[in-house]
């Protein structure tokens, strides 16, 4: 029952990761909205990701995992029964920091609690309830191109409901009290964040999040700008980015009974600098689809095995220490996202040069991976 609501709430943050660019495209066009301005919507999702992953830490690891997740879904599920309603640009970006509040809850409490029962493997137990975020993340962009025709009314109505039951879930699951050596000591909190590991690790997931999110919000409008048409370039988005997380979070899980975590980062984050920069280069869907798919795979390991290797060098205020590198993470968010946005411009042909900053962040990250390896092999 403890890992059914872990994975429901993945699946639903999983979904609403893809949610914005599921429905950047129409919104766009309805709106008018320059990419500038979808930068600055992403900036707001962001913000409440931040705030709420930072702040969540004290309140789980005092309150339980079962206070966090039940607001965290409360939240979006009213931030998706909202949405259709928006009446434009200052609407669309309150809402989706409101959802950022909330998914920044969900994703927090969701791998603390996955993080204590998994705790003997944690990283492989991480990997596995994580491609629950694939499957959500695929869903989504999956509905909008094949069953919904884009409607996007229907879309975050069928998500919102999945949140709903996801949160009834949590209600229902026997979640654990937190225990007295969990429990954030405000006095004791200086000596987790005075270690530079922490750090290192939250700067290693700002990049990453930083790569991963940009494809996630811009590799759909990037395929249109190359005259893809865009039920195919979401479908590139499900069946290939989606589903090459699922698929590699599922391989990597028994890999990780053998080989340390240091080094899957290490080497994912190679991976996908190489991977990156050929999606890029792709002009067809044809082309693009085996691309951005391995660009998911190489990508898969990097949120949940980092975090295992943050639950294993603080093992007290584990939620504490995990709420701030998922915080660093969500940083990433804000910035590429400005960063790809400002690029672009209002011209969304510019789209291919701004996305450069992915492969640039992940060749980053392989530098941070070796550091990281020297200091916990």
């Amino acid at each position: 029952m403890l890992m059914l609501a872990a994975i429901l709430a993945i699946f639903v943050y999983g979904m609403i990761a893809a949610m914005l660019g599921t429905i950047l495209p129409p919104i766009s066009a309805r709106f008018r909205l320059t990419p500038r301005q979808n930068g600055a919507i992403a900036f707001a999702q962001a913000l409440g990701l931040m705030i709420a992953s930072l702040a969540v830490g004290p309140l789980l690891d005092n309150e339980g995992k079962k206070a966090g997740l039940v607001l965290g879904l409360a939240l979006i599920s009213l931030a998706l029964a909202a949405l259709p309603r928006s009446g434009g640009y200052a609407t669309l970006a309150a809402l989706l920091f409101v959802l950022g509040i909330g998914g920044g809850i969900v994703v927090t409490g969701a791998n603390a609690l996955v993080s204590d029962v998994g705790e003997a493997y944690r990283g492989t137990a991480l990997n596995l309830v994580n491609l629950f975020f694939g499957l959500g993340g695929m869903t989504t962009p999956f509905l909008a191109a094949n069953l919904l025709k884009g409607n996007t009314l229907k879309l975050c109505y069928t998500a919102g409901a999945l949140a709903f039951i996801a949160l009834l879930v949590q209600v229902a699951a026997p979640i654990p009290a937190p225990n007295g050596n969990e429990s954030f000591v405000l006095a004791d909190a200086g000596a987790v964040l005075a270690r530079p590991i922490l750090f290192l690790l939250g700067l290693f997931l700002f990049l990453y999040v930083s790569c991963e999110v940009g494809i996630w919000n811009w590799l759909t409008r990037h395929l249109i700008a190359q005259g893809i048409p865009e039920t195919r370039a979401l479908n590139v988005l499900s069946l290939g980015f989606a589903l090459g997380i699922l698929v590699g979070r599922v391989a990597v899980a028994p890999v990780l009974i053998r080989v340390p975590p240091t080094t899957i980062i290490l080497v994912a984050a190679a991976a996908m600098a190489i991977t990156s920069f050929l999606v890029l280069r792709a002009r067809t869907a044809g082309a693009a689809w085996p691309l951005v798919f391995f660009a998911g795979v190489a990508m898969a390991p990097v949120f949940p095995t980092t975090l295992a290797i943050v639950g294993d060098a603080f093992p007290r205020m584990t939620s504490t220490a995990i709420g701030f590198a998922i915080t660093c993470g969500w940083l990433g968010l804000a910035v590429s996202s400005r960063i790809i946005g400002a690029i672009a411009g209002g011209d969304p042909k510019r789209l291919k040069k701004a996305l450069l900053v992915i492969p640039a962040f992940s060749l980053v990250m392989v530098g941070l991976g070796a550091a990281i390896r020297a200091v916990l092999p």
